[in-house]
């Protein structure tokens, strides 16, 4: 075997199809029953759920950063997506209700209409993230830790190296304040922010924001049909057409290191497999402290650990409920905050998802879903009896349904289904460690230059996903997906 890959996230599949693609033997070891991870799905009484957020970047049809399109096109499979016309529906303190349209004149004339005085701020500031996006969306998006790529990147396109250069080591607070000073619309930046980075702006990199604060207007979101789920369904159909291998209920109790070299797994039955490169697609922190054993730890990563922290995890209430409980011209997605001071407090920031919008077949005949989910940490959810857990989830549940009554009126009347995931359900079902959506600094860093790339400190092994760099998001960890592959792709000496 060539290459082993440990989990079937969007970053795990993304590496192991462009390796299959490029000749490669791979076996993607995946724990659960389908692929995925947090991008994944479950089915109960009619209802087809997606595991996290419905909010799709990279089904774009030009363009670099297209990456889920790209991904899907490598291995020769199609999924058709459906357009969503609005990104958010911010419901803010102070009566701050702003809808991001997919038009970008549209949100500009949106926002610049509750904060007048700032007009030509607002323009700029949008405008620099443009300039951050048309970079990235000139290039070939490969590993930034290959030197042939990189110089070969700079002589095709020396101008958006250069700027991208400039942008590595900023933060959207910092840019943002060179063009804005009214203190409301920095918290509406912060919120912007924090909705996909768990991060206020001041500690998101630029790049990132360049990417998202861009792209919903450029390639716009969508929604593919028959749920979330589909893009890792048929990411693997396409792994298998290509002569790579998926083994599911296939949990990795141990990476095996010989001579500091990584040279295979060991799953939890006993069955060992060995390959020549090793890629894992957990967390870093599962990666490193559960998968290694301590000894094995590089000091780079325990440098890392001190400059990144786990992020929350989340509550998920997924909900079916009569389509009439949903005013008419609902939007999908819904972010709702009712205290600027509890944004990045627990049970602060509510968002809120409804796919059934843009795909009604994902539930029964005039019913529609409702996701919603908050922050949570699991210290919260430890030590409970089965009774307490239960009880205690039930509070969560109607603390957010109450919350959710004053968007969509009559709520709880139309309830017909709900199911209460906690941090646990997290770690449990997607192996997350305790839960987390991923890595966050500890403190302000200097943009995206502390985010590590795919390779790591032990020969052979690499890592891939939200632990690596560009971070979170599944066009983020498509991104790292390519990069993964196309580094390991050069080590192996395959065409590339």
């Amino acid at each position: 075997m060539d290459v082993i890959v440990i989990g079937s996230g969007i970053g795990g599949l993304v590496t192991a199809t462009q390796l299959a693609v490029k000749g490669a033997r791979v076996l993607l070891l995946e724990q659960y029953l389908i692929p995925g991870g947090s991008a994944g799905y479950f089915e109960r009484q009619g209802y087809r759920f997606d595991v996290g957020a419905s909010m799709i970047f990279g089904f774009g049809q030009k363009g670099t950063t297209n990456l889920l399109t790209r991904a899907l096109q490598a291995v020769n499979v199609n999924l058709e997506v459906i357009p969503d016309p609005v990104q958010i529906h911010y419901h803010l303190p102070e009566g701050l209700d702003i809808k991001v349209n997919r038009v970008y004149e549209e949100f500009l004339q949106n926002l610049i209409a509750y904060f007048p005085h700032e007009g030509k701020g607002i323009r700029q500031f949008y405008d620099e993230c443009w300039r951050v996006f048309h970079c990235l969306n000139s290039m070939e998006l490969l590993s930034l830790e290959e030197p042939r790529y990189l110089l070969r990147s700079f002589f095709q396109k020396p101008l958006a190296c250069l700027g991208l250069a400039k942008y590595l080591p900023q933060n959207v607070g910092d840019v943002a304040k060179r063009y804005i000073k009214d203190p409301h619309l920095l918290k509406f930046l912060d919120i912007e922010c924090y909705c996909w980075s768990v991060v206020p702006a001041r500690m998101t990199p630029m790049i990132n924001a360049g990417m998202v604060f861009s792209d919903r207007h450029y390639g716009g979101v969508n929604y593919p049909k028959g749920g979330v789920g589909q893009i890792a369904q048929k990411l693997v159909e396409g792994l298998i057409k290509a002569g790579g291998q998926i083994q599911y209920q296939a949990k990795v109790s141990k990476i095996i290191i010989e001579n500091k070299q990584a040279v295979g797994v060991q799953l939890t039955n006993g069955q060992v497999y060995r390959a020549k490169r090793i890629v894992s697609n957990t967390t870093r922190w599962d990666t490193f402290e559960k998968l290694l054993n301590q000894q094995e730890i590089p000091s780079n990563e325990k440098r890392w650990q001190l400059r990144y922290q786990k992020s929350p995890s989340f509550i998920n209430l997924h909900m079916g409920v009569k389509a009439e409980v949903l005013p008419s011209r609902t939007e999908c997605h819904h972010i709702l905050l009712e205290d600027w001071e509890k944004m990045t407090a627990t049970e602060g920031t509510l968002f809120v998802s409804i796919p059934t919008l843009l795909d009604s077949e994902l539930a029964p005949s005039g019913y529609h879903i409702i996701h919603a989910f908050t922050p949570s940490w699991i210290d919260e959810w430890q030590g409970l009896s089965a009774s307490e857990y239960e009880a205690k989830k039930e509070q969560a549940a109607w603390r957010m349904i109450d919350r959710l009554e004053k968007i969509f009126p009559g709520l709880n009347n139309g309830l017909d289904y709900l199911e209460v995931g906690t941090p646990k359900t997290h770690r449990r079902f997607l192996g997350r460690n305790d839960g987390t959506y991923g890595p966050i600094p500890r403190h302000k860093l200097r943009g995206l230059l502390g985010m590590p790339f795919n390779r790591t400190s032990i020969s052979g092994l690499y890592c891939v996903g939200d632990s690596t760099f560009p971070g979170q998001g599944l066009n983020a960890v498509a991104f790292s997906g390519f990069a993964c592959a196309h580094r390991i792709a050069v080590d192996l000496g395959l065409n590339h």
